[in-house]
């Protein structure tokens, strides 16, 4: 009988990815508070000191890296025997005009946004096969429904992720296995700064400035725009909230959006194109 096997059984198991801050912290210790073992995850362990002082399990991990996946996915299952919760929400937002991004950086935008879920997918679905039960959460964005100017690339990755979602619910159901995607809207995080330093031409490798849209830059430039700092912003615990709840549930739906900001914002995907392009027309007026 695999170590920790006897605890699981009174105990459940949930891996999460991302947690250097934001949504994946206020995740784990959503799911700490309740009484889970939680495997906190990041690249840098320094960022996640915290964590394993509150009671977190800790280990490093790049999605980008299979090795590291398998290395710690094995560990879990090793001490805990099962994996019941896997929680994909390591990611970042690559922002600027389609011609701009290379294409280096679109597939580097892809491996972490993507693949790097799929690597984790892929690793976790053996065990969870087995045990026939747990449940898949794969953090999205209301960019996986709707795209916007200068969003291509990463609402592109969140449209993947949403589309190998819907495709997996139904692979996966026969076996117990559920699969939620979590839709948020704009989040008091750090993601803005990652957003402003990722669309700065002059800070970023992957934008090669063209000239031709300066009013995409000036607009970018207050990353309140795409950020989690403006009217509307919801807490990190909101979401974390919601990525508990879909973990815990015995049917989960098989999308939530948490806050009214997310619930409103998906609708714009039923908007006849030329209304929603008229709409991207008067805000890129209204804030030049």
């Amino acid at each position: 009988m695999p170590a920790g096997a006897d605890r699981r059984r009174v105990q459940k198991t949930v891996l999460i990815t991302g947690c250097s801050s934001g949504i994946g912290r206020a995740t784990a210790h959503a799911f700490n508070d309740e009484g889970w073992t939680v495997y906190a995850t990041a690249r840098n362990p320094a960022d996640i000191e915290t964590l394993g002082e509150a009671g977190c399990e800790l280990a490093t991990l790049d999605v980008t890296d299979g090795g590291d996946v398998d290395r710690v996915v094995d560990r879990v299952l090793d001490e805990e025997g099962a994996i019941d919760a896997l929680v994909n929400n390591a990611g970042y937002g690559q922002f600027g005009p389609i011609e701009e991004v290379t294409t280096g950086t679109v597939h580097e935008q892809f491996d972490v946004n993507v693949y790097g879920p799929h690597r984790l997918i892929r690793a976790v679905l053996p065990a969870m096969r087995r045990e026939r039960d747990g449940t898949i959460v794969n953090v999205s964005s209301v960019a996986g429904r709707v795209s916007f100017p200068g969003g291509g690339v990463y609402a592109g990755s969140k449209f993947a992720l949403e589309a190998m979602s819907d495709a997996l619910r139904n692979e996966v159901r026969e076996f117990g296995v559920d699969v939620v995607v979590v839709e948020p809207g704009p989040v008091r995080t750090s993601f803005s700064d990652r957003v402003a330093r990722e669309a700065d031409p002059e800070a970023s490798d992957g934008i090669e400035r063209s000239g031709a849209y300066e009013d995409f830059y000036a607009l970018f430039e207050d990353a309140k725009l795409v950020g989690g700092d403006g009217p509307g912003a919801v807490e990190p615990e909101l979401v974390a909230a919601a990525v508990f709840d879909a973990a815990s549930a015995t049917r989960p739906p098989a999308r939530v959006q948490p806050g009214t900001p997310a619930r409103v914002g998906v609708l714009a995907r039923f908007l006849p194109d030329a209304i929603r392009d008229k709409g991207f027309e008067l805000v890129r007026t209204f804030t030049s």
